[in-house]
């Protein structure tokens, strides 16, 4: 299942919403037509559990592409927003997951060419988040090396306290993409949060994809592009720590909760690895996809 948050129209509220082909379905009026109960929004969804995810799954199924009116929307004429908008927790970032990233960041950041032993972590508040196509700022009074990372990044769907890596994917509602923007300058004797935490820097969609559609998260190509070159062409399998190691690290000390997000670090490609650097200015665009999953295109505009 294919899940966004989106407005049917400018004015409308947010909504959760499946897609159909070149549809958005309503899953709160899909259910109410049908006499089930589903909820208006993404993370009551997620707080279901499985079971939201079949009965969405069975009342889809047994329309047939044949929706009441009212129902679904034209995926054209709908905004999508974040399929999370305002995260409840930070989102947990994880930095050098790929082997070639730590050696591009050795030569140009502040970090060892040495592969870490456990996973580097950081974190990203919920106010960087924002929707397909919202612009990223780029604040020329605070950086002027704005810089690009694209990321698998997964949704928890139950609580997970320390759970072993045979059992952590069960733990996860689905996958969707992130770009994990970065102010190089910003770092703060070797603190990344305010480099990674700044309004706007964590663009995230198009939609999120619920694990029966992904039951392998380390096979997935991800790229990114810059005015329509490439700079960034990976596949998840180069992930030093894979997403169940992820998961079991992170909960032996801290809780996650459904809807939480885990942005799973970028491969190699970054504009701070380059010779020379480049970074990102006012006038840009920026396109990340993970394959299976959708592309995120976003502009850079000034503050």
């Amino acid at each position: 299942m294919r899940l966004v948050t989106y407005r049917a129209s400018v004015e409308a509220e947010a909504r959760l919403g499946a897609l159909d082909g070149d549809l958005v379905v309503d899953l709160e009026k899909l259910g109410q037509a049908r006499s089930v109960a589903l909820p208006s929004s993404m993370l009551a969804f997620i707080d279901l559990g499985p079971q939201a995810v079949s009965a969405a799954t069975a009342l889809m199924a047994e329309a047939k592409g044949l929706y009441p009116v009212g129902v679904a929307t034209p995926l054209s004429n709908a905004k999508l927003l974040a399929p999370i908008p305002r995260p409840r927790k930070n989102i947990f970032g994880i930095g050098l997951n790929y082997t070639e990233h730590v050696a591009e960041s050795a030569k140009s950041l502040d970090t060892s060419p040495e592969l870490p032993r456990e996973p580097v972590i950081f974190s990203k508040p919920p106010t960087t988040v924002v929707g397909p196509g919202d612009p990223i700022v780029h604040n020329a009074a605070i950086t002027q090396q704005l810089d690009w990372e694209v990321e698998l990044a997964a949704v928890i769907g139950s609580t997970a306290k320390g759970v072993s890596r045979e059992d952590a994917l069960k733990h996860v509602f689905g996958y969707t993409v992130l770009i994990d923007v970065s102010a190089r300058d910003c770092r703060r004797a070797g603190q990344w949060i305010y480099s990674k935490g700044q309004d706007s820097f964590a663009p995230m969609g198009p939609c999120i994809v619920t694990t029966d559609e992904i039951p392998d998260p380390q096979t997935l190509d991800l790229t990114l592009s810059l005015n329509g070159v490439q700079k960034q062409s990976s596949n998840t399998a180069y992930m030093l720590f894979k997403v169940d190691e992820l998961i079991a690290d992170i909960s032996k000390g801290i809780t996650l909760e459904p809807g939480d997000i885990i942005a799973t670090g970028t491969p190699a490609g970054v504009g701070a690895g380059l010779d020379p650097q480049e970074w990102m200015w006012p006038g840009d665009t920026i396109e990340a996809e993970v394959v299976g999953i959708g592309k995120l295109r976003h502009p850079v505009v000034a503050a």
